[in-house]
């Protein structure tokens, strides 16, 4: 038997870049090697927008896309949409009744996201409480880990401590879910900040070739290097990081070596760089319209998805009110 690892996505919009490297190619890696549900958190998009709720269900439709033309493979993972399994609401119920108030409150992200989401209203009970929703999510499944960067172990160390808190009341039900780390490498948006759909500054995957051209045209580059005459520093420039990346070991070396004696311009480099990222891209797009020709396959996938994790969920639910005698 593999051992089963769970991991979710918000639906906020299209992925770029800095998703697909910084969770979605891991995912299609473990696939390979563990028993994997993923499932697209349509409720915990509720969190923070909820005021303004009409584009969930295009984006839920985007990020499945994205999904599958990564390769995502629905022979080897379970993928579904939270909310078509309604069980994650009654455990998370069930959890609320024992997750102290000061474990949430001391929740890293809360803080930041109180912070960087100023404009919006997020004193609530549900973006007060969504670490426990997300503990529901993963121990529902009782899965060996689950996949994450260094930034987001915290989110998995509060799902272990309620796993806990349930066990020692009620008996042991459930696993404490291991953090597997994951190593994303070093991608920034065009300007050099995190790349992020607010910011404007991202690559999406479902971006065509000439739109990838026009953005990496953009792209800013060494800030010290005026003229193309002017020697640069490949240390420093996002042009270059994305070069190691997507393109061959010689061209890499080549560029490092042209930009350093002031042989190659700005200008060039991005064209090059560009020919590189948009191969790296034509296989996800081919099976992007691959899926996008054939909805009714995309709707098949989901369906037989969330049945299987609502089948889990039935079971796992079935432990649950035995333990707490309900």
């Amino acid at each position: 038997m593999k051992k089963r690892i769970l991991s979710g996505m918000r639906p906020t919009g299209p992925l770029h870049l800095g998703n697909y490297h910084g969770a979605l190619a891991n995912w299609v890696r473990l696939q390979e090697e563990y028993d994997c549900f993923f499932f697209v958190a349509d409720w915990h998009a509720l969190t923070s927008d909820y005021e303004k709720t009409d584009a969930i269900r295009g984006y839920i439709t985007d990020i499945l896309l994205d999904w599958l033309s990564a390769g995502l493979d629905p022979e080897k993972s379970t993928l579904f949409i939270q909310s078509r399994v309604k069980e994650h609401a009654e455990l998370f119920l069930i959890l609320t009744m024992i997750t102290p108030v000061p474990w949430l409150e001391r929740n890293p992200t809360y803080k930041d996201q109180i912070d960087q989401l100023s404009n919006k209203d997020l004193s609530t009970f549900g973006f007060l409480g969504y670490p426990v929703l997300q503990a529901a999510d993963i121990i529902m499944y009782k899965p060996f880990g689950v996949p994450v960067g260094v930034d987001q172990a915290p989110h998995v160390e509060i799902t272990r401590e309620i796993a806990r808190r349930f066990n020692h009341f009620y008996g042991p039900v459930f696993p404490e879910p291991e953090v597997v780390l994951t190593q994303t490498p070093k991608l920034l948006g065009l300007d050099r900040r995190k790349m992020s759909k607010s910011y404007g500054n991202a690559i999406f995957l479902s971006d065509s070739a000439e739109t990838v051209a026009a953005k990496v045209a953009t792209m800013v580059t060494d800030p010290q290097r005026m003229r193309k005459s002017d020697p640069g520093n490949p240390d420093v420039c996002n042009v270059y990081d994305f070069h190691k990346l997507y393109s061959p070991a010689e061209t890499v070396a080549d560029v490092n070596r042209r930009c350093r004696s002031a042989e190659i311009g700005c200008v060039e480099c991005k064209k090059t760089m560009a020919k590189y990222l948009n191969a790296f891209l034509d296989p996800i797009r081919a099976r992007r319209r691959y899926y996008e020709e054939r909805p009714g396959r995309v709707e098949e996938i989901i369906t037989a998805g969330s049945d299987t994790a609502r089948a889990t969920a039935c079971r796992t639910m079935e432990e649950v009110r035995a333990a707490i005698k309900l």
